[in-house]
């Protein structure tokens, strides 16, 4: 059963909130968790402690703090210190420098502001006494039908997607069942965006994320191929950094159900960092993927657009490995096949 339904509001309070008053001074806040209120029951006590804020450029202290980063550890500060010292002369040269540099890169912020939908892990203080466990959400078996089509088309697919170069890269750790339009929507109301495709705008929108460390949602993601083609989809979810985000792309399948819903192959991975190195200029990958898996599927359970979810294995599981830059991975080889609720707006089937 489930301890903690969807639904369920957690509740706290701020017990710190320490502003940056200096470039040497970094923020703090500290937010403290003691409430659950679950539909339909009496509210609980309880004690907790945030370890994570999910792709947050903070770092979280033991005791849950949540510690700022200082404007002298983001990229932008070097142009701004070089631009004040043009400005020293206090010409007109050099204050329109500086007026252009923030005008193009913007400016350097190192105040902690997470929006609603900002993802919190939690540590229970203590042991957390419950009185009853409640039934899933959603299903976690595939109906029978489905999960032949689906394990008949995993016994032809490949199990890795490739680079431009042919390379092997990551491998396919999901399975959705549902039209464009429902993944589409699945995914808006979890909070994920689609990347833009690479152009002169979106290359020097991520250029300024870099400098500033702040976020730009729709960075585009490197092109992956799988059945000869690149990703048919692909969606991310970041918070405040463009180093941090959780990814995936999607192929579309030329396999359907028995009723005839599309089906999609995807890759997911999470970036936490940069990969630099001789020859490689990449985002660095969380190596263990059956985490990244596991979000996914958490992100669109809580949408309520999800019908069912279930851990499928096929023949010669894949455990290890490199991406297409080099870095590793690991798995225990299942795939997490997911099947959306199907839309009243969803065209028909083509037979």
């Amino acid at each position: 059963g489930v301890a903690i339904p969807l639904g369920t509001l957690v509740n706290g309070e701020i017990a710190k909130l320490i502003p940056s008053s200096s470039p040497t001074q970094r923020a703090r806040v500290l937010v403290r968790f003691d409430r659950l209120e679950i539909p339909g029951e009496s509210p609980i006590s309880f004690s907790a402690h945030v370890t994570a804020v999910e792709n947050a450029r903070e770092t979280v202290l033991p005791d849950g703090t949540i510690q700022g980063v200082l404007a002298s550890e983001l990229p932008i500060s070097m142009i701004e210190k070089a631009t004040a010292k043009l400005g020293q002369g206090a010409s007109a040269t050099s204050v329109d420098v500086q007026k252009e540099s923030a005008k193009l890169l913007g400016k350097s912020d190192t105040t902690i502001d997470y929006p609603a939908g900002t993802d919190v892990d939690l540590a229970l203080d203590q042991p957390l006494q419950l009185s009853q466990v409640f039934s899933s959400a959603i299903s976690d078996q595939l109906s029978p039908d489905i999960l032949a089509t689906i394990q008949g088309l995993l016994s032809n697919a490949p199990q890795r997607v490739q680079g431009k170069d042919g390379k092997p890269g990551d491998p396919i750790n999901l399975v959705i069942v549902g039209s464009q339009q429902e993944i589409q929507r699945a995914f808006q109301q979890a909070g994920w965006l689609e990347p833009a495709r690479a152009s002169e705008e979106s290359i020097w929108r991520s250029t300024r994320a870099i400098m500033g460390e702040v976020a730009y949602g729709q960075a585009p993601v490197s092109d992956l191929y799988l059945f000869g083609r690149r990703e048919d989809l692909a969606f991310a979810k970041m918070l405040n950094t463009v180093a941090k985000r959780h990814h995936l792309r999607l192929w579309r399948a030329d396999v359907r159900t028995a009723d005839g819903r599309e089906i999609w192959l995807a890759a997911s991975t999470h970036d936490f960092g940069y990969d630099i190195r001789p020859g490689v200029i990449s985002h660095a990958i969380d190596p263990n993927l059956d985490d990244e898996r596991a979000k996914v599927g958490a992100d669109l359970a809580a949408t309520k657009l999800v019908r069912a979810e279930q851990l499928v294995t096929r023949s010669n599981p894949l455990s290890t490995g490199l991406t297409a830059t080099g870095a590793s991975w690991k798995t225990d080889g299942r795939l997490l096949a997911i099947v959306l609720n199907p839309s009243a707006a969803s065209p028909p089937p083509s037979h």
